[in-house]
This record gives structure tokens, sequence and C-alpha cells, in this order.
């Protein structure tokens, strides 16, 4: 059904939960996954997945790309421990919504699946999430994991 599969993730517990629903569709038709993550500054302390721990709100460019290289290796991992065989990973930089598009063309991304939420839940609500951005905009299937 898709070929190539664009996972934004943040770190975030519903980014994983799109991860696992990624990697479902990919176990069934030898689907390539390209995981990507964007380096934000946030606008609180959070605690990220994956075992990473928490990312504070002062932390510097090059810790948040650090912590960023932490999430996309950890999350290919437990990609592929879910059965994806064909896993890329990617850092963007740039305002999330478009970076996403901006990769999901690069890629030839078939579809994107990603959190229905992520770590600005209340940034989400003033100015509208990044997944709401995605799926009004995209030129292939979204799919918004709750």
């Amino acid at each position: 059904m898709f070929k190539t599969i664009l996972v934004p993730i943040d770190g975030s517990e519903h980014a994983r939960k799109a991860l696992a629903v990624a990697c479902q569709l990919a176990r069934q038709n030898d689907t390539t996954l390209h995981i990507l993550h964007i380096p934000e500054e946030l606008a609180h302390e959070t605690t990220l997945v994956w075992g990473i721990g928490a990312v504070a709100l002062e932390a510097s460019r090059e810790e948040r790309e650090r912590t960023g290289r932490q999430i996309v290796d950890r999350a290919a991992a437990d990609a592929r421990q879910q059965g994806a065989t064909r896993v890329e990973t990617l850092i963007g930089q740039g305002d999330p919504a478009r970076t996403i598009l901006s990769e999901a063309r690069k890629s030839g991304a078939d579809a994107i699946v990603m959190g229905s939420r992520g770590l600005s839940d209340l940034q989400g609500f003033v100015v509208g999430s990044v997944s709401h951005k995605v799926s009004h905009a995209a030129e292939c299937t979204v799919i918004t994991v709750r």
C-alpha cells in the first residue's frame, strides 16, 4: 500500500504511538520509514520517551540537536525491533510543519504518520497544531494517531 512513510517524532508519547502504527504498516508492505526529528526550543521543561529523560528549558541548540540524534537513533532501533527493515533517520531544521511537508516531498512519501499532539500542546491550542497544519497541506495521505 505505502512504499515510503515519513514519521515525524519529537520524543512525545504520541510520537511513539505514531511510530508503532507506521511500523505495522511497514511490516505489511516492505515499506521504507523515514524518521524525522526537528529540534525545537521548548516552552517548558519536558520529559522524553525512549528513556532519554528531560530536556531543560534553557538547553542550547547543540544540546537540543544532540538529544534529537538520540531520539531518532532510539526510535530507529525501536522500529527495527517492531519489524521495520528499511529505516532512515533525518534531523530537520525550521518550522516543524513546513519541514515535515518539505521532507515528505523530498522523500516521495506516500504517507505521513504522526501524533495528534506533541511536546508543545499549549502552543498548539493557540496557533494551531503541527498535525493540523500538515494534514491540511500535505500532498500525500496523513494518518494522525491519538
